[in-house]
């Protein structure tokens, strides 16, 4: 397994207008490994997720304190294309979102927003997108009906292959499955597994099972900070924090 460091964030703190949402975050994020982030609601998971592609600038009054590193380079300083950003991080939300188009169109979106005007080539990256998202064998003779007929689980993959047609260096991952079925989160879960191999992935789950399964590294956040970070079996067997350990055994949460 690589160590190659892809991601920093380095005394990271986060306002809601007066409000701190995040304090003092320190933490690394491992390349072409799945590292999940756990915590109560409120703790700052997501919030701590959208500072990664800069999600968070769309609110009014909120404001960023220290250093986003991707790569080396800081994602927060004054010269950065944000939408480059966004396109080399990639982002799935807790609840599907296809786009009101055909299942193609909505894989195609991305790259056609980018400049993309090769037919051939757009429908090559389709057809990959949506079987690097396990979805293509289940919609492959309906691309041109729309997205919108697709079950919640099938959207939530469509919602992947969309974010994967890009092309994207790490892929970002809001509760992928917490609106799901057991069926569908499984096949959810599975393809991580599979995504991993080529590309970062940061989770948030609120299902520490599902934390357990899908990562190799997990981060406990509880009230703005992040109380500790380990390799995933580390976390879940011999933690180093109490508050930690309370969480993991359910005394809180």
């Amino acid at each position: 397994m690589s160590e190659i460091i892809k991601l920093v964030a380095r005394s990271l703190n986060f306002y809601y207008g007066r409000f701190k949402a995040l304090q003092d975050i320190n933490l690394s994020i491992f390349e072409h490994q799945a590292t999940a982030l756990i915590g109560p609601s409120g703790c700052g998971k997501s919030t701590f997720l959208r500072c990664i592609n800069r999600m968070n600038d769309l609110i009014p009054g909120a404001r960023v304190e220290g250093e986003m590193l991707l790569d080396g380079g800081d994602v927060y300083s004054s010269g950065l294309d944000v939408v480059e950003l966004r396109r080399r991080v990639g982002m799935v939300f807790q609840k599907p979102n296809p786009f009101p188009k055909t299942i193609f169109e909505n894989v195609a979106y991305g790259l056609r927003v980018g400049g993309a005007r090769d037919n051939t080539f757009i429908s090559q990256q389709v057809e990959k997108s949506l079987k690097d998202a396990a979805l293509f064998d289940e919609v492959k003779d309906r691309l041109h009906d729309s997205a919108l007929g697709l079950s919640g689980g099938q959207q939530q993959r469509l919602c992947i292959a969309r974010a994967l047609a890009i092309e994207p260096e790490i892929l970002l991952m809001d509760e992928p499955a917490s609106a799901l079925d057991p069926i569908a989160t499984q096949k959810i879960e599975e393809l991580i597994h599979d995504l991993k191999k080529r590309f970062t992935i940061i989770i948030v789950t609120h299902s520490m099972q599902q934390a357990a399964r899908v990562s190799d590294r997990t981060a406990f956040f509880y009230m703005g900070r992040l109380i500790e970070e380990d390799a995933t079996e580390t976390i879940f067997t011999r933690p180093a924090q109490k508050q930690t350990e309370d969480y993991i055994t359910g005394r809180f949460g």
